[in-house]
């Protein structure tokens, strides 16, 4: 399996899907805050979005702003 990773330094949010960029997306589900879940129809993730990354990380985020937005 392949996952694509981007990071918006503005929003400092960072999105990693999982799916093939074919798969539609039919729920998203906030699982803690600033923790959302992308699932396909049939309840499969797709994607997993993490708000306020800066926040979360080890290093405050300073190997994330390299990443490209998407």
């Amino acid at each position: 399996m392949s996952s694509t990773t981007t990071y918006d330094q503005e929003a400092d949010a960072a999105y990693v899907r999982l799916a093939p960029e074919g798969i539609v997306v039919a729920t998203t589900r906030e699982v803690a805050p600033g923790i959302i879940l992308d699932l396909d129809a049939g309840g499969r993730l797709v994607g997993i979005e993490v708000l306020n990354v800066r926040s979360r990380v080890a290093d405050g985020g300073a190997s994330l702003a390299a990443r490209p937005a998407a």
